[in-house]
C-alpha cells in the first residue's frame, strides 16, 4: 500500500481545486514555473462551462485553458483566470487538455483545439497546438501539430534516454487508441516523426507518462479508473491493472478518477512517491461545500450534477513490481520535494 502520510506533515485538502467562475475544471496538468519546485507552481487545466446554455454538449465545448497558482507547495491554489493568447484564429473556438513541459530550455504547451463550439461528440476535426512561454504566462503560438489523423487530442510528452522526447496522444479515428511520435533532433519539439499505435484495444484517452520505482508508467483513463501499463524502455508496454476505479470516500471523490497528471517526489520520509492530480463528476458533495454547491445549482436553474467536477489528488508508489493508490489515503502534499530536471 502506499507509504503513510506523517502525521507532522501537512494534508492536501479535498477537494483540491474547485473553478470558481465555471465549476468544472478538467484534465489539469501541473507544472514547476520558472523558480523551480521551490517556487511557484502552475496548474493548467480545461474550463468547462458546466451551467452554459445550449443544445447537447456545447457546455464542454467553447472552453478556454485556466491556470491556478500555489506558492505552498500545492496545498492551496489561487485561480488566476483563462490563459491569454492561446486561440490563434478568431471567434469562439474550443481549447481543452493542456500539456505543459519544461524542455529545451523553454515551456511547452500542447493543447487539443477544434473549431468553434459543436452541440455534440463527433463529426468535426480535432487536432493539436503548440505553444512557447518563458514564464508561463505569456505563449507564443508555433503551430499545429501533424500526427496521425485529424481527430488526436490530449498529448503527453516525456524526454527519452537517448535524448529527444515522444509525444504520446489519444487518434480518435483509430479507435481511440494511444499513438505516438518522436521529435526530430534539434528541432526544439516543433518537429515530429512519423506516429505509430502504443496502446491499442479497448478505447481510452488521456494517456500520461512518468517514471517511478526503476520503470515508467503510462496511465489511460478508461472512463472506469485508470488504466496502468509498465515499461522498462518506454518501447513495449504491459498492462498492470487499474487504480482510481473504486469510489473514495472524500468530499466530492465517489466518482472514477478521471485524465490524470503525475508529479513525481519524495514523502515527508524521503520515499520515492507519486502524487497524481485527476478530476471527478460530482455526484453527492457534503458538508459546507455540499451546501454551497447545491445552492449555486439552484441559482443556475437545475443543472445536472454530473456536469459539475473537481480536482482532487492521491498519492501513488510502487509495490512488489506494481503501481499502487489508495485515493482515502491521506496526502502528504508538497510540490518542493517534486523531482523536476
Amino acid at each position: 500500500m502506499p507509504h503513510p502520510a506523517s502525521t507532522t506533515a501537512p494534508t492536501a485538502p479535498a477537494p483540491l481545486f474547485t473553478d470558481p467562475v465555471h465549476h468544472a475544471p478538467t484534465d489539469p496538468t501541473v507544472v514547476a514555473g520558472p523558480a523551480g519546485p521551490t517556487g511557484r507552481w502552475f496548474m493548467f487545466y480545461t474550463q468547462r462551462r458546466a451551467e452554459a446554455d445550449g443544445p447537447g454538449v456545447t457546455w464542454v465545448h467553447g472552453t478556454d485553458i485556466a491556470v491556478a497558482t500555489s506558492d505552498d507547495g500545492g496545498l492551496t491554489w489561487a485561480y488566476r483566470g483563462a490563459v491569454e493568447g492561446l486561440d490563434p484564429h478568431a471567434g469562439r473556438n474550443t481549447l481543452w487538455a493542456p500539456e505543459v513541459t519544461f524542455a529545451e530550455g523553454r515551456f511547452h504547451m500542447f493543447l487539443s483545439y477544434i473549431t468553434g463550439v459543436p452541440d455534440r461528440w463527433a463529426g468535426h476535426a480535432r487536432r493539436i497546438l503548440h505553444h512557447v512561454s518563458d514564464d508561463l504566462v505569456h505563449w507564443e503560438y508555433r503551430g499545429e501539430v501533424p500526427l496521425s489523423s485529424d481527430r488526436v487530442i490530449d498529448a503527453c510528452t516525456y524526454p527519452l534516454p537517448g535524448g529527444g522526447h515522444r509525444i504520446w496522444f489519444k487518434d480518435e479515428a483509430a479507435g481511440s487508441a494511444t499513438w505516438c511520435a518522436d521529435s526530430v533532433p534539434g528541432s526544439g519539439l516543433e518537429r515530429w516523426g512519423p506516429a505509430r499505435p502504443v496502446i491499442t484495444g479497448d478505447p481510452h484517452e488521456g494517456p500520461n507518462v512518468f517514471a517511478l520505482g526503476g520503470a515508467y508508467w503510462m496511465i489511460v483513463d478508461e472512463w472506469h479508473g485508470q488504466a496502468v501499463y509498465r515499461s522498462a524502455d518506454l518501447e513495449d508496454w504491459t498492462r498492470d491493472g487499474l487504480i482510481l476505479d473504486a469510489p473514495g470516500r472524500r468530499d466530492r471523490d465517489a466518482t472514477f478518477g478521471h485524465h490524470a497528471d503525475v508529479v513525481v517526489g519524495t514523502d515527508p520520509d524521503g520515499v520515492e512517491a507519486a502524487w497524481i492530480f485527476y478530476f471527478t463528476h460530482d455526484v453527492q458533495p457534503h458538508g459546507a461545500q455540499g451546501r454551497a454547491l447545491e445552492a449555486e445549482r439552484e441559482r443556475g436553474g437545475g443543472v445536472p450534477a454530473t456536469r459539475y467536477t473537481a480536482v482532487q489528488v492521491a498519492t501513488a508508489t510502487v509495490v512488489d513490481g506494481h503501481l499502487v493508490c489508495d485515493r482515502d489515503e491521506p496526502v502528504a502534499l508538497d510540490l518542493r520535494r517534486a523531482l523536476v530536471g
